[in-house]
């Protein structure tokens, strides 16, 4: 999933240690979100954007994601045939 995590860290003078630290993960952690190699779950997309005082929304755009969600494999498990 797509973010501005970078954009928004920058302009508030944050690390991305500092970050992780705010809301309770790894540096690792963050640059893996950043670079759209991680998505996170709900709570710590919920807990970054109030780093931000911005909505998840601001932060995340979200759109058709390059894995395959486990919504999209269940509904295609559970098809009428």
């Amino acid at each position: 999933m797509k973010n501005r995590i970078r954009e928004f860290r920058e302009a508030l003078g944050l690390t991305q240690g500092q970050l992780g630290a705010l809301v309770g993960v790894s540096r690792q952690a963050i640059i893996a979100i950043e670079t759209e190699k991680f998505e996170p779950s709900i709570w710590l997309a919920y807990d970054i954007s109030k780093v931000f005082k911005s909505t998840i929304e601001e932060v995340f755009i979200f759109g058709e994601s390059e894995h395959k969600s486990r919504s999209k494999q269940s509904r295609g498990e559970l098809a009428w045939h």
